[in-house]
């Protein structure tokens, strides 16, 4: 394992061990960031604990075109329960991420300075969000960074049935007009798999990062 220091770099991500644990320490800057995604390398820690990142093989991805709607989606869709905005209101859907209960989990992985720090890369034009609404109620969304050709997804929030789901739909439909290569899903959820996300090996992820 690799401690990082105050120079702004990381460790080659084969040197992760089996849990895809590549290194320790560092800051969450925005230049650190930004090379750490580049790198295919992203933080996941929790209060108290030193920051650590990671870079898992294989990784979970969602090639656009390989999006999967189910039936008893497409009736949402067009019963137009949700409405979905793009970028409209970060702040708000970083701290309901941070703040949702998910079952077996005893906290966020969302601490304040991770909060902040996105909040930061917001500004910067990086970091951006998918809002989905129910009347004027902001009711679920997802937020990520955007590298122009691949969108890394962080975490998304649902505080009613499909809303989170309906924000995922919305994205990955958006990126592929955009002509994006893929989104990050990070590590394996069978949420995302049944939407059409699929594990490929690093190196191959790493690839398509370098297009």
């Amino acid at each position: 394992m690799y401690l990082l220091s105050k120079e702004l770099l990381f460790p080659p991500v084969y040197l992760a061990n089996k849990d895809g644990l590549l290194a320790l320490g560092g800051d969450l800057s925005a230049e650190r960031l930004l090379l750490a995604y580049k790198s295919g390398i992203f933080p996941w820690y929790s209060e108290g604990e030193p920051i650590i990142w990671y870079s898992p093989d294989p990784r979970m991805v969602l090639f656009p075109k390989n999006l999967n709607i189910s039936k008893s989606m497409m009736q949402i869709i067009r019963k137009n329960q949700f409405r979905a905005t793009f970028n409209q209101n970060f702040s708000e859907v970083i701290s309901n991420c941070k703040n949702s209960y998910r079952e077996g989990q005893g906290g966020t992985w969302i601490t304040d300075v991770m909060e902040q720090a996105y909040n930061n890369l917001h500004k910067l034009g990086v970091a951006k969000s998918v809002e989905v609404w129910e009347g004027n109620e902001l009711v679920g969304g997802l937020y990520g960074i955007d590298l122009r050709h691949a969108f890394c997804g962080e975490s998304m929030f649902s505080k009613v049935s499909n809303a989170s789901k309906f924000a995922f739909i919305y994205l990955v439909q958006k990126l592929e007009k955009e002509h994006y290569k893929l989104i990050d899903c990070q590590v394996y959820n069978a949420h995302l798999a049944s939407l059409g996300a699929n594990e490929i090996s690093r190196s191959a992820f790493l690839t398509y990062l370098k297009k």
